[in-house]
């Protein structure tokens, strides 16, 4: 049971989601979900780069700053953004300040605003597996698998930085391309 934890409310989940209400929240109500569309999953994709390194409670903390400072990342608006844009947010104490980082963002924005709507989606989608076995264990839960190599590996071809596989596969799970809720938890799939 070292995977699980039983919460107050009787329900077994994911031992990562802890005592935290906004990571149990983010556990019960995203983490797997299917998330679908251009905006929603530049969002993400975003913020799984500004992971990198870093725990992602200390993003979910962040996040209703990312999406002001970042306009609801809207791909258009964010394209837009030009160094004094740059040098703005590498002031917000409310974000992650990397220039790489947020740079990136704005390189990924003007790339996803030149792509067809629903193109971005469509994409990512493709390198979702078609047959996804939920692990018993977390010690059964990859950091890098095939489909998010060739993720990468596409997305760099294209120009996208800050997309490196193992970012990628946080970005299948969090979006539900994949389901890792370990065996036993209300969310892993029957």
């Amino acid at each position: 049971m070292s995977d699980l934890i039983l919460d107050a409310d009787g329900r077994a989940r994911c031992a990562w989601a802890g005592d935290d209400p906004e990571y149990r929240r983010y556990h019960d109500e995203e983490w797997g979900t299917e998330l679908r569309g251009d905006r929603p999953l530049f969002e993400k994709m975003s913020l799984e780069g500004f992971q990198a390194g870093l725990s992602w409670i200390t993003i979910l903390r962040k996040r209703p700053r990312f999406r002001e400072v970042f306009h609801g990342f809207e791909p258009a608006a964010v394209a837009a953004f030009g160094p004094d844009d740059v040098d703005r947010l590498l002031q917000d104490a409310g974000i992650i300040r990397h220039r790489g980082k947020i740079e990136a963002v704005i390189g990924n924005a003007r790339l996803v605003a030149d792509m067809a709507d629903g193109e971005l989606d469509a994409l990512l989608w493709s390198f979702a597996p078609a047959e996804h076995t939920p692990p018993s264990t977390f010690a059964e839960v990859p950091a890098v698998t095939p489909e998010s190599e060739a993720m990468s590996k596409e997305l760099r071809r294209r120009g996208f930085r800050f997309v490196g596989p193992t970012t990628m596969y946080a970005l299948m799970q969090s979006s539900g391309m994949v389901d890792d809720h370990v065996a036993g938890c209300w969310r892993a799939a029957a």
